[in-house]
């Protein structure tokens, strides 16, 4: 008997899918509403309409010419000075994504938040004009010099997007396919994108998942790279905690809220946004229903475990807490810091004082569950948020 080969899977021919696209192509350049045709002809993602009327809006006309233009070496400088942070922190992802991508013909390019490109990685065939052309650092791939590309349109609509061939609006570009996402900075606005292309290659529109999961992998390490007391890694109970899945939030050692990942900033809504933070500051107790020293105090143990933290409405995080780092301050000034700060209170406590301090232990032994620390107080677990909030405020 013969051993069975497992067979290559079978695949449709491109011809229609590109056919659908040229089609819708030449309704939007007439000026015809795509909506009306929904019935009879291809749809089209709106994002990638909106683009194409934006582009000949600016007078663009899809066979043009694309340049390709690089930055002068001025700017050039300037460039990879302010996106420094950005390529050391990405490059790591940019060096998986390489190996993930070696057996396609596609490729990885890093840019900044203008569009222009700061680092590539991967199977890049230099032989090819029109690899090498995309793949230059410093040259321009924004909407306004290239049209419409997953780069530019990450860029603009600020979600994950994938582009094949045709929907590219000049027909230079018409070679590409490409997935993009966007990334966003510790302070919550677009610092760049992540673009995965390939050149006349089969359409893989399963990189979108690719692309997005390597995107948050920067954007964390955006976040771990920004100095900060002290690390909350956040999720929800019964999630494992250590993965990039994790919010993560970096308070200063007065319990501020200074940096932040997208993850944390979905799971706590109370986390300002890039503009917002101009206006205002966040604090750790702002977020969360309990002292924030208790996260230093968990943080400094010599075994540092995950515990439930309670939000002001009603949802619980579990969060561990971790030390993290600051200029000229090493852990152990930090714990000196705490000390002086605990050192300061009068050396007499008062009643009131007293019952906090109990109250907070009892939460702390509890590891966070302060509904068991309230049934082991005999008090509401309202009784526990109150009088923790006010100690806090």
């Amino acid at each position: 008997m013969k051993p069975t080969v497992a067979s290559r899977p079978r695949t449709s021919p491109p011809h229609d899918r590109l056919a659908q696209i040229e089609h819708a192509r030449r309704a939007v350049i007439q000026n015809e509403s795509l909506n009306s045709q929904l019935s009879t002809g291809p749809w089209i993602e709106p994002w990638i309409e909106r683009s194409w009327r934006r582009c000949l809006a600016s007078g663009h006309r899809p066979d043009q010419h694309v340049n390709f233009e690089q930055l002068s070496a001025q700017s050039m400088r300037h460039s990879a000075e302010a996106n420094q942070a950005l390529v050391q922190v990405a490059r790591p992802v940019l060096e998986r994504l390489g190996q993930a991508l070696a057996s396609t013909r596609y490729f990885a390019i890093l840019t900044n938040a203008e569009g222009v490109v700061v680092d590539v990685n991967g199977p890049i065939d230099r032989q090819d004009r029109r690899a090498n052309l995309i793949t230059r650092i410093g040259v321009d791939l924004s909407e306004n010099a290239v049209g419409t590309t997953a780069i530019s349109a990450a860029l603009t609509e600020l979600h994950p997007v994938w582009l094949h061939r045709g929907e590219h609006f000049f027909a230079d570009t018409s070679v590409y396919s490409c997935a993009g996402a966007p990334l966003f900075g510790p302070q919550g606005h677009c610092v760049g994108m992540l673009d995965l292309t390939g050149i006349e290659a089969p359409e893989r529109p399963e990189l979108r998942h690719l692309v997005t999961q390597s995107a948050r992998s920067i954007e964390n390490a955006l976040t771990l790279h920004e100095p900060h007391a002290l690390l909350l890694r956040l999720n929800w109970p019964g999630r494992t905690l250590g993965e990039d899945a994790d919010g993560l939030i970096g308070l200063d050692p007065d319990g501020f809220v200074i940096t932040a990942n997208s993850a944390a900033r979905q799971m706590v809504p109370q986390l300002p946004s890039h503009a917002e933070r101009a206006a205002r500051r966040v604090h750790c107790s702002d977020l969360f229903a309990l002292p924030y020293q208790m996260l230093f105090d968990a943080a400094l143990s010599s075994a540092p475990a995950p515990l439930e933290v309670p939000m002001w409405s009603g949802l619980r995080l579990t969060a561990l807490p971790l030390s993290g780092r600051r200029k000229n301050r090493t852990a152990g000034a930090l714990k000196l810091a705490l000390a002086a700060n605990t050192n300061a209170r009068p050396p007499r406590a008062s009643l009131k004082e007293v019952e906090i301090d109990l109250i907070r232990q009892a939460v702390t032994e509890a590891r966070g569950n302060v509904m068991q620390a309230a049934r082991v107080l005999g008090i509401s677990r309202a009784t526990v948020y109150r009088k923790l909030g006010r100690q806090s405020s």
